[in-house]
């Protein structure tokens, strides 16, 4: 039997899809990138706003096409939009076989199974707010190359933002223990891995379930006694909830990385409460202040919502001067999405998608300027440098990430070098030129590390 796997959505997904590839590969199916050869194909889903749920959708139509060569016998979907549609799916998209629940992914093998014995409407549903099995993580069957990999130190938010419906999707917060996670570290760091990305709903509020307290900075410290382990980067930390403790560790310990991605979402008080968000303006001027005294060189990345409901030109105004005044390294931005079920779909005051379309260029014509003048900096720096890959083409010159750059979000370092280089290696390399997000160099066999 084959099996083809797609995995969609966030880097949180991923994890759980990796989870999921390990458990098919215990019970002995065959896994094939070749969805046309197929006897199975899992899509592992992401329904956190409109967009993704047409993403999954479309995979599931496209895949489906194949059931008619006669290969083709089964498809399932998991993840988010199996959870948050459990009741629909089956009627709307009767393509599909069997649906499992976020928290129900270590079934898996069993719901194959069923669906392989010619089962239809198979279901697999039991408690959002579950555990994970800590043992789980241990068959993880890696699908990024390079060095690198997501760890998942929590799973579920306690938030309660009014436009998310994660909490409704992935349950209550539910931090790992330590001692999973320092396991999990020591394999995938014997597997060739040397970058953590440490990921969550919230990372900065990990432990808060289990020890009573935020305890991210004592994560931090043990992932950095393993042995191969050379950076540890930071994902989708609140900025409530960044402790002094946090900082410290971050500042202290050299395998952390001066790099925080630390969603802010607006930074007009007003859209703030809208939002069900626990921050105001000030309050994130101080908490990056903080970041800036005790880290002159990190690197600060943030997501913004453009487009909610009620937001003022005025108010939008606010979120503009505060970029200008900040200067985020990176930044993304979103289009508010009208999300079933959400507090934030039944407010008053719906924003035309238009103005959403005009607000988010203008804020990303703005942040390029401020990345431009940022990457300019950097020119005759020295950089460590963990290496993607060759660039197609060019015979010695090479991708590479600092620890500026996350992957896939950020932006590179292009090097040239006159050695054989290995991807997921370190190297140091000599800014000479910048552009609007990438920075452009050459090797150098010492320097400093900044």
């Amino acid at each position: 039997m084959k099996i083809s796997f797609i995995s969609l959505g966030c880097d949180k997904n991923l994890v759980d899809s990796e989870i999921m590839l390990g458990l098919i590969d215990r019970e002995g199916y065959i896994i094939t990138q070749d969805e046309a050869e197929a006897d199975i194909v899992i899509i592992n889903s992401c329904g956190f706003i409109a967009d993704a749920n047409k993403e999954a959708i479309d995979n599931i139509l496209r895949v489906a096409e194949y059931k008619k060569t006669g290969r083709l016998k089964g498809i399932i979907v998991t993840g988010c939009m199996a959870q948050r549609y459990k009741e629909e799916i089956f009627k709307s998209l009767p393509e599909v076989d069997a649906v499992v629940g976020t928290a129900d992914f270590g079934s898996i093998g069993e719901v194959i199974k069923k669906v392989v014995d010619g089962a239809c409407g198979v279901t697999e549903f039991t408690d959002k707010n579950a555990r994970l099995d800590e043992e789980l993580p241990k068959l993880r069957m890696m699908s990024t190359i390079g060095g690198y990999a997501y760890m998942k130190i929590a799973e579920g938010c306690n938030a309660g933002c009014t436009y998310c419906t994660i909490p409704s999707l992935r349950g209550r917060y539910r931090s790992r223990t330590m001692e999973s996670l320092f396991e999990e570290a020591a394999m995938l760091a014997e597997k060739g891995v040397s970058e953590l990305i440490l990921v969550a709903q919230d990372t900065s509020l990990y432990g808060i379930d289990l020890y009573k307290k935020q305890c991210l900075h004592k994560l931090l410290a043990g992932l950095s006694k393993t042995e191969g382990i050379e950076w540890i980067r930071i994902l989708y930390a609140y900025p409530e909830n960044i402790t002094e403790e946090l900082i410290e560790e971050m500042a202290q310990n050299e395998k952390v990385c001066h790099y925080l991605d630390m969603p802010i979402q607006h930074a007009s008080d007003s859209v703030l409460r809208r939002m069900g968000r626990k921050s105001r303006r000030e309050e994130l001027f101080e908490i990056i202040g903080r970041l800036r005294r005790a880290m002159p060189d990190i690197c600060l990345r943030t997501t913004l919502i453009v487009g909610f409901p009620q937001e003022t030109e005025e108010e939008f105004s606010e979120l503009k001067d505060f970029l200008k005044e900040i200067e985020f390294d990176r930044l993304g931005v979103f289009e508010y999405s009208r999300e079933d079920g959400t507090p934030a779909a039944a407010m008053k005051g719906q924003i035309h998608h238009s103005t959403k379309k005009r607000r988010k260029r203008e804020i990303l014509e703005l942040q390029r300027g401020i990345s431009e003048k940022i990457c300019k900096g950097f020119v005759g720096k020295t950089l460590k440098v963990i290496v993607e890959g060759r660039l197609g083409g060019e015979e010695n010159v090479y991708i590479g990430r600092s620890y500026r750059d996350c992957y896939e979000i950020d932006g590179y370092v292009f090097f040239s070098s006159d050695r054989e280089l290995l991807s997921g290696e370190y190297t140091n390399v000599l800014i000479t030129s910048s552009s609007e997000y990438d920075l452009t160099g050459e090797e150098i066999k010492e320097a400093q590390r900044i």
